[in-house]
C-alpha cells in the first residue's frame, strides 16, 4: 500500500512536528489518535496525511523501536523524553515509510533544537548504520503479550504481531447481498459474507460509487456479527450503546422494527446523519442503558457495551498503551451492569446479544458465564470469539467477541 510522502526534508518538517505533537499526546496523556491529531487543518493535505502516517506507524511498532533505543544508549531514556519520541518517530519512517537516511536526519534534528541534539544525531546514526527490522516485523506492549498468550496461546500473539504493523482492509456493509455482489464485481472487492464487501485499496470513501446513494456504509467484519446473531423472525429490536450507529443500520436493513438507544446527542449525530444517507428508519432514543425504562420489552435487545476495545488495534494501535488491568476491570465491572438492565428489557422467549470488541476474556466469556450463574432464566444459544488470525489471508478481522442469550418463555 502506498504512503504519503515528504516533497522534501525542508517541506517534511511540519508535518513531523505535528506527528511528534500527536505522539507525545497519546503517550503522555492517554488521548486516542483521533483526538490527539485535532488541529492537523492548519497544514496542507498533503502533509497532515503525512503526519498521520508517520504517528500511526510509529505507534505501530512502539515497543520494537524502543528496543532498539534501548540498545543504542547508555542510560535509558525516560519513555516520554522528547529524543525518545523523535528517535521513535525518525526510525518508524525508516522501516515503514522508507524514507532515506538524509531525510530522516534532516527533519529529525529540527525537532530537539535547544534540546538533546547530540543524543539524538549520534543515536540515530549508530542505528541506521545497523541492521533495522523488516516492515513487516511486529511486537506488541509486553503485558499484552502476557495477557494474550495466557488466554488465547502463542499462535493468537503471534498472528497479532503481523496484523499490528498491517494496515487493514476497508469493510462495506450493504443494504442487500445482490447490492454488495454487484458492487465486489464492479470494484474489484471480495464479499466474506452477506450485505459484505472488502476492499483493499485507499480510495477516498466518499468518491466511490453508492456513497451519496446510501447503499453501503463503513464497518469491520467482525463487527457485523452481532446483529447477525438477531433471530430474523424478531420485529422489535432495540440497539443499546447504538451509536455510531453501523449495527443499527443492520438491523433496519434486514427489515426489523428498530429502536437506537445511547446517551450521548453528539455520538447520535453520526447515526442520524447515517441514516438519512441511507434511507433507513430507527427510532432514536437519547437514554444512558442504566436509567432506560421501556413502555414495553423487545423481542431482541443487542448490547454493544463499552470496553477496552483491544480488538481493534489494527485500526487504533494507541489501545493497547492504555489497556491496563485496572482499565479492563472496570470495563468488565461496567458491562455486567448494562447487561443486567439491558436482560430486562426481553420478552419471554426473546434474544439477548452481547458483544464488545475487545480481545479479553474478562470483557467476553467471563462476563457471559457470571450473567448466566446470576441469571437462570436465560441460556446460551451461541457464542463467537474471533482471533487475530483469523482470514489472514483475506485481510483479518478486528478481535471481537459475541454471545446470543436466550429468555426462557
Amino acid at each position: 500500500m502506498r504512503q504519503p510522502q515528504p516533497r522534501g526534508p525542508e517541506a517534511g518538517v511540519g508535518a513531523r512536528r505535528s506527528a511528534l505533537r500527536i505522539l507525545d499526546r497519546v503517550v503522555r496523556s492517554g488521548q486516542t489518535m483521533d483526538s490527539a491529531a485535532q488541529g492537523l487543518q492548519k497544514l496542507e493535505p498533503a502533509d497532515q496525511a503525512l503526519a498521520l502516517a508517520i504517528a500511526g506507524e510509529t505507534l505501530r511498532r512502539l515497543p520494537l523501536l524502543d528496543r532498539l533505543i534501548d540498545g543504542a544508549t547508555r542510560q535509558i531514556l525516560p519513555d516520554d523524553a522528547k529524543a525518545r519520541m523523535v528517535l521513535r518517530l525518525a526510525l518508524a519512517q525508516r522501516i515503514a515509510l522508507k524514507v532515506p537516511d538524509h531525510a530522516l536526519v534532516a527533519t529529525a534534528l529540527p525537532l530537539v533544537e535547544g534540546g538533546p541534539r547530540r543524543l539524538v544525531h549520534g543515536v540515530l546514526g549508530t542505528l541506521l548504520r545497523g541492521a533495522l527490522p523488516e516492515a513487516d516485523e511486529g511486537a506488541l506492549p509486553q503485558a499484552v503479550e502476557n495477557r494474550w498468550t495466557a488466554a488465547w496461546g502463542q499462535q493468537a500473539v503471534d498472528a497479532a504481531r503481523r496484523a499490528i504493523v498491517r494496515r487493514p482492509p476497508l469493510d462495506l456493509s450493504f443494504r442487500s447481498h445482490d447490492e454488495a455482489l454487484s458492487f465486489a464485481g464492479a470494484e474489484g472487492g471480495i464479499s466474506l459474507a452477506e450485505r459484505h464487501v472488502r476492499l483493499s485499496d485507499t480510495r477516498p470513501v466518499t468518491g466511490l460509487p453508492g456513497f451519496a446513494e446510501g447503499r453501503w456504509w463503513i464497518q469491520d467484519l467482525s463487527s457485523t456479527l452481532p446483529a447477525r446473531m438477531i433471530p430474523a423472525d424478531a420485529f422489535r429490536v432495540l440497539d443499546a450503546c447504538a451509536a455510531p450507529g453501523g449495527k443499527t443500520l443492520q438491523i433496519a436493513a434486514a427489515g426489523h422494527r428498530t429502536f437506537a438507544l445511547d446517551r450521548s446527542e453528539s455520538r447520535l449525530a453520526r447515526l442520524r446523519a447515517n441514516l438519512a444517507r441511507t434511507g433507513l428508519q430507527a427510532q432514536i432514543v437519547t437514554e444512558d442503558v442504566l436509567g432506560y425504562n421501556p413502555d414495553e420489552p423487545f423481542d431482541a435487545v443487542l448490547l454493544d457495551a463499552p470496553c477496552s476495545a483491544t480488538g481493534t488495534f489494527r485500526r487504533h494501535p494507541e489501545v493497547l498503551l492504555r489497556a491496563s488491568d485496572r482499565i479492563i476491570a472496570e470495563s468488565a465491572e461496567l458491562q455486567g451492569r448494562l447487561l443486567t438492565a439491558a436482560a430486562a428489557w426481553v420478552r419471554p422467549g426473546g434474544s439477548l446479544v452481547y458483544a464488545v470488541c475487545s480481545l479479553e476474556p474478562q470483557e467476553g466469556e467471563e462476563i457471559i458465564a457470571e450473567f448466566l450463574r446470576a441469571s437462570p432464566d436465560y441460556s446460551l444459544a451461541e457464542q463467537r470469539r474471533v482471533l487475530p488470525g483469523e482470514v489472514e489471508e483475506e485481510g483479518g478481522m478486528d478481535g471481537f467477541f459475541a454471545a446470543r442469550l436466550v429468555r426462557a418463555g
